[in-house]
C-alpha cells in the first residue's frame, strides 16, 4: 500500500465583538446603520475551497521519516500500542460520541492533521506520548514530540449506555470501516479508487487533514469532514455517521482532477474472500469457508436485481456489469451460521455487509468486480465499486453523493427470492464425470416459500459458451426454498458466463444469479 501524505494546517477563526457595558450608540436612521456580519463558520465549503485550490498545485509527497522504533514494529507490536480512553477526546463533556486516536507505526507512515470543529471555529488538535500506553514495547527516550497521529476511531454507546463502543474507524490512505449492533469489523470502504486492476500500480488517494465536528448532547450522528489527496487528483469529503442496528454513513464528495484518471472508482468497497461453497479447488483447511464477504449484489437502473457469488480465482479476474443510473450496489455476508465457518476467533458470522446507495444520478458507467488469487486469508483480495464511463479529465470537477448501509440482515433489501447458496461439482449421474461442471443454487424468500411442492415454477437458465443441460427446478422443503441444479458442458477451456433465475408464468420470482465459469488451468 502507497501512503502519501503532506501535512498542512488551516486555522479558521472569526471575529467575535462584545458590547461594552454603559456604551450607549448615537442615533443613526436605521438604513444607515452599519451592521457587523456574523462570525465565519467553518463548514463543508471551506473543505472544498481547499480541495479545489490544491489541485491547481504539484502533487507533494510527504516525508515519511519515522523512528526507527516506529518503522519496524510487526503487527502485534502495533496492537500493543493502545490510546489512553481515559484522554478520549469529549470525555469530559459526557457527549454522545467520544474519539480515540490511532498511532503512526508498523503500516501506518503518514501523519494526518485531525481539527475539532467547536460552535464554527476550526482548531487542530496537538499531539502528545502520554496519549498511548505502549504496553511491552520499548519506548525510546528521544521520540519526536510532534509525532502526529495516522487516524481516529470513533466511539459510541452502540449497545448499552453505559459503555462506549468502536463504531469506525479512518485509518490508512482513505480507508474507513465501520459496524452497527452485534457486528465485526470485516470489509472496509474507501474514499476512492485509482486505476484498479490495471496493468500499472494501482494509485492510492489518502486523507491528509480531518475536521471533526463537536456534537451536542443530544446529538444521533456525528460529521466528519476530509481533504483528500494523490497524484491525480484533489478531494473533498463530508461523512455523517449514523450508529445503530444498521449504521449509516452518509458521503458527500466533490473531486478535483489534476490529471486524466484510466480508471475511476467511485464509492469503492475492499474485502476478503479465501474460500466457501463454491469452490472447484481444494483447500487444506478445517473451516468449511472463510471470508468477509460471499457476493456482489446489485440493483440496476432498470429495475434487476443480480447476485454474482465470489470466488478466490486462480488468475486474476475483474467483471464489469454495464449500467445506467444504478439504484445500488454492495458486498454482503449472507451466510449467517457459525456452523459455516467454524471459527471461534474471526467470527465471519457477524461481519457486516456493505450496500451503497447513491443520490441523485450516476450517469452510464459499470459496477467493477476485482477478484484476486490470494494465499491467505490476511490478503484483501476482493475489490468493488463504480467506474463512470465518461473519461475523466484534467480540470474536471465531479460530485458524488451516496449513503452507505452496514449490516448484518437487511431483508427487504433484495424485493424478490435471493440466492442463499451455490455449490459446483462434477455432473453425471451415477458415476461422476469431471468433464461436465453442475451447479446447484438454492433461493428463499417469503414468497417462495409460500409456494406449493407443485407449482410450475421453470428456471431460465443461459450460458455465453458452452451448453446447459439437465435443468431441474424443486421445493427445498427443508429450507422452504427452491432449488435449481444444472449441468454445463464447458466449450473447450472458453469461460462461460452464467445466469439463472425462477418464473412463475411472467413473473420474475428472485434476483439474476450470476456467475463466471473459468476452466482450470
Amino acid at each position: 500500500m502507497k501512503f502519501r501524505m503532506l501535512l498542512s494546517l488551516v486555522l479558521l477563526a472569526g471575529v467575535w465583538l462584545c458590547p461594552v457595558t454603559g456604551f450607549s450608540a448615537p442615533n443613526v436612521p436605521a438604513s444607515t446603520q452599519a451592521t457587523t456580519p456574523p462570525p465565519k463558520r467553518f463548514n463543508f465549503a471551506d473543505v472544498r475551497r481547499r480541495a479545489e485550490v490544491l489541485a491547481t498545485q504539484p502533487f507533494q509527497t510527504q516525508n515519511n521519516t519515522l523512528p526507527d522504533f516506529l518503522k519496524h514494529l510487526d503487527y502485534d507490536q502495533y496492537r500493543d500500542i493502545r490510546f489512553r480512553a481515559e484522554k478520549s477526546l469529549w470525555r469530559d463533556q459526557a457527549l454522545p460520541f467520544e474519539i480515540q486516536f490511532a498511532p503512526l507505526g508498523f503500516l501506518f507512515f503518514q501523519r494526518v492533521v485531525i481539527n475539532v470543529v467547536d460552535e464554527g471555529e476550526s482548531r487542530p488538535l496537538e499531539y502528545a506520548s502520554d496519549l498511548f500506553d505502549y504496553g511491552k514495547n520499548k519506548v525510546p527516550e528521544d521520540l519526536p514530540k510532534d509525532l502526529g497521529f495516522a487516524g481516529f476511531k470513533v466511539m459510541y454507546p452502540l449497545h448499552t449506555d453505559s459503555h462506549y463502543d468502536e463504531v469506525a474507524v479512518f485509518l490508512g490512505a482513505s480507508y474507513f470501516r465501520a459496524v452497527g449492533q452485534n457486528q465485526n469489523y470485516g470489509l472496509s470502504a474507501r474514499g476512492l479508487a485509482v486505476d484498479t486492476g490495471l496493468s500499472k500500480p494501482e494509485e492510492f488517494p489518502y486523507f491528509r487533514e480531518f475536521w471533526l465536528e463537536k456534537p451536542d448532547k443530544d446529538a444521533t450522528e456525528l460529521t466528519v469532514y476530509a481533504l483528500l489527496d494523490s497524484q491525480s487528483l484533489t478531494g473533498a469529503y463530508r461523512f455523517v455517521i449514523k450508529p445503530g442496528v444498521n449504521t449509516q454513513i452518509d458521503v458527500k464528495a466533490n473531486l478535483f482532477v489534476r490529471e486524466g484518471v484510466q480508471k475511476l472508482g467511485v464509492a469503492p468497497l475492499t474485502s476478503m474472500f479465501y474460500h466457501g461453497a463454491l469452490n472447484e479447488r481444494f483447500f487444506d483447511d478445517f473451516r468449511p469457508q472463510v471470508h468477509d464477504s460471499d457476493g456482489l449484489l446489485m440493483a440496476t437502473g432498470g429495475g434487476e436485481w443480480i447476485w454474482r457469488p465470489l470466488n478466490n480465482p486462480a488468475r486474476l479476474r475483474i467483471s464489469a456489469f454495464q449500467d445506467n443510473n444504478p439504484r445500488g450496489f454492495g458486498l454482503l455476508q449472507r451466510d449467517r451460521d457459525f456452523d459455516d465457518y467454524q471459527d471461534l476467533e474471526a467470527h465471519y458470522h457477524t461481519r457486516p455487509s456493505i450496500w451503497v446507495e447513491p443520490e441523485g444520478d450516476w450517469g452510464k458507467g459499470s459496477v467493477q468486480l476485482i477478484e484476486i488469487p490470494s494465499t491467505a486469508e490476511r490478503y484483501d483480495n476482493i475489490a468493488a465499486f463504480w467506474n463512470p464511463m465518461k473519461p475523466v479529465e484534467a480540470g474536471q470537477q465531479l460530485e458524488f453523493n451516496y449513503r452507505l448501509y452496514f449490516f448484518l440482515d437487511m431483508p427487504n433489501l433484495s424485493p424478490g427470492g435471493h440466492a442463499l447458496t451455490s455449490r459446483v461439482g462434477a455432473g453425471g449421474a451415477g458415476d461422476l464425470d469431471s468433464s461436465r461442471r453442475r451447479f446447484v443454487i438454492d433461493f428463499g424468500g417469503e414468497a417462495l416459500s409460500k409456494l406449493p411442492e407443485n407449482a410450475p415454477v421453470k428456471a431460465t437458465i443461459s450460458a455465453s459458451a458452452g451448453q446447459v443441460q439437465n435443468v431441474v427446478a424443486q421445493k427445498n422443503t427443508y429450507t422452504q426454498g427452491w432449488r435449481v441444479s444444472f449441468e454445463l458442458l464447458p466449450q473447450g477451456n472458453d469461460s462461460a458466463e452464467l445466469r439463472c433465475f425462477l418464473k412463475l408464468g411472467d413473473d420474475v420470482l428472485t434476483e439474476t444469479w450470476s456467475y463466471q465459469w473459468t476452466a482450470p488451468k
